[in-house]
């Protein structure tokens, strides 16, 4: 499936190699449905990072919304593989990404997944955030004509959402650290009553 892909978004795979290297890199397609109207050329790529877990992230969508050669793709980290749900996820943040306007994302917005990330998990938000696990080497992609901002969709719930919006950032994230928290763990407790 590589011969698909665009090549920033083969940029993107050889981005995951270098930074795992010795990990294959799944290129997988996206879920059906109306993203192929507004992101022609999305793929998802999956890799097993060395810490555990499932990488799940987002290759085409630079092609689809870039600026001046600057863009956005997104990385998600997932405890136990489900490649039907998590694909599911990037798909419609892609979309929702690739709408533009108001629905534009940036680091720091968050975004409501509508169901749990996955089931019986009290995360049902996504906030956009730098990659701290794996730092600017992953958050900068170098692509032909430009780079991509790699961001992470860190799964929240509801109450820390609203938390985000009536304090900031700084201060949700203070929380997570202070609580020491797996961000992979669907089941973790929020950090915020």
């Amino acid at each position: 499936m590589d011969h698909d892909l665009t090549p920033a978004a083969y940029a993107m795979v050889q981005h995951l190699r270098r930074l795992f290297p010795g990990r294959g890199v799944s290129v997988l397609p996206p879920a059906p449905g109306p993203v192929h109207n507004l992101v022609p050329d999305l793929h998802i790529l999956s890799v097993d990072p060395p810490e555990g877990g499932r990488l799940y992230a987002t290759a085409g969508l630079w092609d689809a919304t870039r600026e001046n050669g600057h863009g956005l793709e997104f990385v998600l980290h997932a405890r136990t593989p489900d490649t039907v749900l998590h694909v599911e996820t990037l798909t419609m943040v892609a979309y929702y990404h690739a709408s533009g306007g108001d629905y534009t994302l940036g680091h720091g917005h968050t975004v409501d997944i509508g169901r749990p990330w996955t089931p019986g998990s009290s995360c049902d938000h996504l906030l956009i955030s730098l990659p701290y696990p794996w730092g600017p080497q992953l958050e900068m992609c170098d692509l032909p004509g430009g780079h991509a901002r790699v961001l992470w969709l860190l799964p929240i719930t509801r109450a820390e959402k609203t938390f985000r919006h009536t304090h900031d950032l700084e201060a949700l994230e203070q929380r997570f650290e202070d609580a020491e928290i797996d961000p992979t763990d669907p089941y973790r407790l929020s950090v915020v009553d």
